[in-house]
């Protein structure tokens, strides 16, 4: 990946925001539950971060893949992935399929807000009985003459309690699971439309998850994003840049992790000496760091496929795969190196720990990205 004083000025812009904005209030934001994402948002839709890959006559930048891979890495000094997961949903993965395939109406009625930081989205997708099981899921859009009339329930949406709509993958037919969905936009205004309670997650804290249901709520057919039937390829795409997303947003809070730990390893004395000066965690640390900077390799990888319009589903998979198992793996022994301080709830390690967990579920677990990395390399094959 060549990186150009375009990206090396973005990178600075948006780490700046990252201490700015978001770090000095991560503390207070966790304990309440929820960030103010009209506020935050709005900030950086006047810097121009809402809408980096977006077209030019919604208000976007128009630039490729690597800019917002960059602006992912450089979100991680925040050091709050809850905040980081709830912009990384407005921008990778509730509005890449507007983007691409909405029409100029839908366009103008929610991207244009959302790229100026007026509008919070969210995507949904999970539900409560399925939620990497794309396929499964139960909420469906009955046809009303120029309407849709829909009912069901999502689950694990980010943002929902703030979201102005949501990009949400439904059943319109009763064809084959992979021919029967839309992608449909729902303001959050709707009549029949109610968010649940906030979930009390382990991690993420500061990003607000709830469940939200519809109950005969009418939408104009007009909401919808490209062709009916067409929803789960939609959503397949969008999946890959969501992927990446979370896999380049990890990497400058593993650094971090590390460098925190080794100079909480210098400080503190142990058997009349520095931990530091154990050569069993000097290795350790240096084998993570190697996987850090392998994981970044292999993300920058998956993005120049991603920008010469090539397939990037492999390594995308990888990239998240790997993401949210190094990042248990980082933090469970830099919390090791803590000791007892590791265990504590306000120890920044110990926040990795909560938050990272979340790596391996959402998004897609890590046994779908396993099955997508076996079919790419050919052990599994259709029946």
């Amino acid at each position: 990946m060549q990186f150009t004083e375009e990206h090396r000025t973005l990178y600075n812009t948006v780490k700046n925001f990252a201490l700015n904005e978001i770090k000095p209030f991560a503390d207070e934001w966790e304990k309440a539950g929820k960030f103010p994402a009209h506020q935050l948002f709005k900030k950086m839709g006047n810097l121009d971060l809402l809408g980096i890959t977006k077209n030019h006559e919604s208000g976007g930048m128009g630039l490729d893949y690597s800019y917002e891979m960059v602006f992912a890495e450089a979100l991680g000094h925040a050091n709050d992935s809850g905040v980081i997961t709830s912009i990384g949903v407005q921008t990778d993965m509730a509005t890449p399929a507007l983007d691409r395939f909405g029409s100029d109406e839908l366009k103008n009625e929610f991207l244009k807000p959302a790229i100026a930081g007026d509008y919070v989205s969210a995507i949904a997708v999970s539900e409560a009985g399925g939620g990497s099981d794309v396929a499964a899921l139960k909420t469906y859009a009955k046809k009303n003459g120029n309407d849709y009339i829909i009912n069901g329930q999502k689950m694990w949406i980010t943002n929902a309690t703030q979201a102005d709509y949501f990009c949400t993958l439904v059943n319109t037919s009763y064809e084959l699971p992979h021919k029967n969905k839309s992608l449909i936009i729902i303001p959050s205004k709707a009549k029949g439309v109610s968010v649940g309670e906030k979930i009390n997650k382990l991690g993420l804290r500061s990003s607000d998850t709830a469940p939200i249901y519809f109950d005969n709520v009418c939408i104009p057919k007009r909401y919808r994003i490209g062709n009916e039937g067409e929803g789960f390829q939609l959503q397949m795409q969008q999946f890959q840049e969501e992927r990446i997303f979370i896999a380049a947003s990890v990497l400058v809070v593993l650094d971090n992790c590390i460098n925190q730990t080794i100079q909480y390893c210098s400080d503190r004395n142990a058997f009349g000496k520095s931990i530091i000066n154990n050569q069993a965690i000097q290795f350790r640390l240096a084998e993570l760091q190697t996987e850090i900077e392998a994981l970044r390799s292999l993300v920058y990888r998956a993005c120049e496929k991603f920008i010469k319009d090539e397939d990037m589903t492999y390594l995308a998979s990888m990239a998240k795969l790997k993401s949210g198992r190094l990042t248990r793996e980082v933090a469970d022994t830099c919390l090791q190196f803590w000791g007892g301080m590791g265990f504590t709830w306000e120890n920044p390690i110990s926040k990795v720990y909560r938050d990272g967990r979340l790596g391996s579920i959402g998004g897609g677990a890590d046994e779908i990205m396993l099955g997508i990395i076996c079919k790419k390399m050919g052990m599994i094959t259709k029946r």
